[in-house]
C-alpha cells in the first residue's frame, strides 16, 4: 500500500520540477540576433551563473577553402583551430535595469580582440557598445532579431 503512495509522490515531484524548468521566464534578449552586417547569427542565452552569454550559431559564409572557418586571429595560438560556429563571443552580461545590460566582454573573431561591452534592448534591436576603458571611447553596433 505504501509503495504506490511513494510512487505518486515521486511522480508529482518530478512533474512539478519539469514544469518549473519549462516555465522559467525567458529574458527579452534570450533570442537569436543578426550582427550588424547580417553575416552571422548570435544566440543569447542565460547561463546557470545568472549572466548572459552569446555564441555564434550561423555564418552566411561558414567555409574558407572548403573547410569550416576557424578562429585564426585568436591571440591564444592553442585556440586558433576552434570553429567560429559555436564560438562564445559575448560573456558575463548582467541585467542592469529594464533595458540595460552591462559588465560584459565581447570578442571579435575578425581581429582577435576582446572589448568591454554593454547592451541596450530596443525591441527587435540591440545596441551593443564595445569599448576599451570607458564607453565614450568605443563603437556601437546594432544587432537585429533574426527570423
Amino acid at each position: 500500500m505504501l509503495k504506490p503512495f511513494f510512487s505518486y509522490i515521486a511522480l508529482t515531484v518530478i512533474v512539478s520540477f519539469a514544469f518549473q524548468l519549462s516555465t522559467r521566464a525567458q529574458d527579452q534578449i534570450e533570442k537569436v540576433w543578426y550582427n550588424q552586417e547580417k553575416t552571422s547569427k548570435i544566440q543569447v542565452y542565460k547561463a546557470k551563473d545568472g549572466k548572459f552569454y552569446g555564441k555564434i550559431v550561423w555564418l552566411s559564409e561558414p567555409l574558407k577553402n572548403g573547410k569550416p572557418k576557424v578562429d585564426e586571429e585568436n591571440p591564444d595560438k592553442a585556440k586558433r583551430a576552434q570553429p567560429i560556429v559555436g564560438l562564445v563571443i559575448l560573456r558575463g552580461l548582467k541585467k542592469d535595469g529594464d533595458k540595460e545590460y552591462s559588465d560584459a566582454t565581447i570578442y571579435d573573431p575578425k581581429n582577435g580582440k576582446t572589448y568591454s561591452c554593454k547592451i541596450t534592448y530596443k525591441g527587435n534591436k540591440l545596441d551593443l557598445r564595445g569599448y576599451v576603458g570607458i564607453s565614450l571611447i568605443g563603437r556601437t553596433s546594432t544587432w537585429t532579431l533574426a527570423d
